[in-house]
């Protein structure tokens, strides 16, 4: 089985081969019941789960903790399901190192603090820097970050400080998106 590292969680990562949509409402439960380690009910946290579990689409979860809105989404396995997996696991992870006191609630509300239009942020920045806006790949994401931020360096002809701050923005926002 092999592992994965995401978010700074590692753990084996199996891939769902069948029975999508009720794989997907069992990760649902499992993060629902990772939360509860926390005092929280079922009212504090929100996870859409797609109609059809075994299409590509990003996986997120919304909770309210401490006074917080905390959220995570993940986006980068073939499958809807194997997405909320994902996301089940990491959160799982933080939770137990919060649970231990392995990290402050300061640390974990870091983890997965978010804006409320996060997605809309993600859209606009892979936009602005020239990609698909269901791009994933890192790799092109910072080639054409790195044109970009070269064409509009203050030091440039074409330079512009605040088009550059903006393309570097975007950029550490899908990086921290995506690693």
């Amino acid at each position: 089985m092999p592992r994965i590292k995401v978010k700074g969680a590692e753990f084996n990562f199996n891939p769902v081969r069948d029975s999508y949509n009720r794989r997907a409402q069992q990760f649902k439960n499992d993060i629902i019941s990772t939360l509860r380690k926390l005092n929280l009910t079922e009212d504090d946290v929100e996870i859409k789960l797609e109609t059809n579990c075994r299409i590509k689409a990003p996986a997120a979860t919304e909770w309210y903790f401490d006074g917080y809105r905390l959220y995570y989404s993940y986006n980068l396995q073939s499958k809807y399901a194997e997405n909320l997996y994902v996301v089940s696991k990491v959160i799982e992870f933080y939770v137990k190192a919060y649970v231990n006191e392995e990290i402050s609630l300061d640390e974990f509300t870091r983890k997965f603090s978010e804006e409320d239009d996060i997605e809309k942020q993600r859209k606009a920045s892979r936009e602005l820097l020239g990609v698909s806006e269901d791009c994933v790949d890192m790799d092109e994401i910072s080639r054409n970050y790195k044109v970009l931020a070269k064409k509009f360096h203050p030091d440039m002809p074409e330079g512009n400080l605040e088009k550059f701050k903006a393309i570097n923005n975007a950029h550490k926002m899908l990086k921290r998106e995506l690693e």
